[in-house]
């Protein structure tokens, strides 16, 4: 895979909007909260990116970004706050959002 060119805001994105994605439902609260951690060009960008990407290839993807550049523990640590953020910001983690949450967590951790 050649290597990513993503600055942190569009990782965040894509982090995010595979998060608020992987029950192929996006709520209108999901999309607030990611618009009000990074800017409307930035997510649509990134949006489009994330849902032409296979599941395997999203992964992938935040899996590479993280190895090549180095998260520290504080960056991990808001990462997955942000991500329990969009689990629960339409109100309710289905089962699909619990296992997505669990498989990123093992890849940012």
């Amino acid at each position: 895979m050649e290597k990513l060119h993503w600055t942190q805001k569009e990782f965040e994105a894509y982090v995010l909007l595979y998060a608020a994605h992987c029950n192929f439902f996006e709520s209108k609260e999901e999309e607030n909260y990611i618009l009000s951690r990074v800017d409307s060009t930035t997510y649509h960008k990134i949006h489009t990116e994330v849902i032409v990407d296979s599941d395997e290839e999203n992964l992938n993807k935040i899996q590479q970004y993280i190895s090549e550049n180095k998260l520290n523990q504080n960056e991990k640590e808001d990462l997955i706050r942000d991500i329990k953020n969009v689990f629960f910001a339409d109100g309710s983690v289905d089962v699909l959002e619990k296992k997505v949450f669990t498989i990123l967590r093992k890849i940012i951790d």
